[in-house]
């Protein structure tokens, strides 16, 4: 059994991409903090397209939780391991810096850098022993370019940037793959509250991504035709 851990993957990206996987016959492991409605609904599409996946459910922020909840899965499956992790946990609370609050600028650090260290470190160890890996961690071209009311949202995805081109040089040895997918607009419940049509005219595709189509690379990364590609960040942005 190939087993995937999607974090985030009640909604949005992390629902595409764990009905991708589960086509690419991965069982997949649906993690998410408090939405068991909308994480019951991705593992129902899963089943009804013919995939096996269960519910994970932890808090990615908190060091205790995630390495309890790993630990209980992985010695409850002794001859396998996690051999496709997506980092896709994340939170927005946008502001421009001299309005952010600390809570504002930590809670988004916390879930969207810390939640991908804590998690990675926690799995990364049986990938390198086993020889075969993938670790793809869900960015965002905020990250690359920056966006104002953003600093925090695009530090915290910086730092996983930075996260991901240096795991990939000390596991590439063990045949363990990370890369980082960097969304522009893409259609999720996260941009909802975004004025479409004016931001749609600054891309150069003239609409905003599909989750689908994020997913999508996302499988490509986890296959092995990816074998090759490593440490690098790849934008899905329509051109932006």
């Amino acid at each position: 059994m190939k087993y995937a851990l999607v974090t985030g993957g009640s909604r949005g990206i992390g629902r595409a991409v764990c009905i991708k996987l589960a086509e690419m016959e991965f069982s997949i492991l649906i993690n998410y903090k408090s939405n068991r409605v909308a994480a019951e609904e991705t593992k129902s599409q899963i089943k009804q397209n013919g995939g096996t996946a269960v519910l994970l459910p932890f808090d990615v922020t908190s060091v205790v939780e995630v390495e309890k909840v790993l630990s209980e899965w992985q010695a409850a499956h002794s001859e396998e391991y996690i051999s496709v992790l997506v980092n896709n946990a994340g939170i927005r609370r946008d502001n421009l810096l001299f309005w952010q609050s600390d809570e504002e600028w930590k809670t988004v650090l916390d879930t969207s850098l810390n939640g991908a260290f804590y998690t990675t470190r926690a799995l990364v160890r049986y990938m390198m022993n086993k020889k075969f890996g993938r670790i793809i961690n869900i960015v965002s071209i905020s990250g690359i370019n920056g966006m104002a009311g953003q600093t925090n949202y695009s530090a915290a995805k910086a730092g996983v940037i930075g996260m991901t081109k240096s795991l990939a040089l000390e596991a590439a040895r063990k045949k363990v793959t990370v890369n980082a997918v960097a969304p522009g607009f893409i259609e999720t419940d996260m941009t909802k509250d975004l004025p479409y049509d004016e931001l749609k005219k600054i891309v150069p595709a003239n609409r905003f991504g599909k989750a689908e189509e994020v997913a999508d690379l996302v499988g490509f990364l986890a296959s092995e035709k990816a074998d090759y590609i490593t440490g690098q960040v790849i934008s899905i942005s329509g051109g932006l």
